[in-house]
């Protein structure tokens, strides 16, 4: 499978999510954590979420082992969420004003 962003974003949900899981460590259950974090921030189109979704996975991946599942612990997950979105997200919004 062809791993550019343009093809991802448009497999069929468990497509998605099992190639979520094998790049990342990341299961169904953290998956639809963070799909419905980016939903409830106002990311409504599920392409843009996902698109959303790869680059916080890949952040996240930069600082660990790479043959290690991604884990957050209990209630490590929306925080990480939360710094993402303030560093790389509303700092990019404030910088495209």
């Amino acid at each position: 499978m062809k791993n550019d962003t343009n093809t991802l974003i448009h497999l069929p949900d468990l497509l998605f999510v099992q190639w979520c899981d094998t790049e990342f460590g990341i299961n169904r259950g953290v998956y639809n954590t963070i799909d419905s974090w980016f939903y409830q921030k106002g990311v409504k189109e599920i392409t843009q979420r996902r698109k959303y979704i790869l680059k916080f996975s890949q952040s996240i991946n930069q600082y660990c082992d790479k043959k290690v599942k991604i884990k957050f612990g209990s209630g490590g997950l929306v925080p990480c969420l939360n710094h993402y979105w303030e560093v790389f997200i509303e700092s990019g919004l404030k910088q495209n004003a």
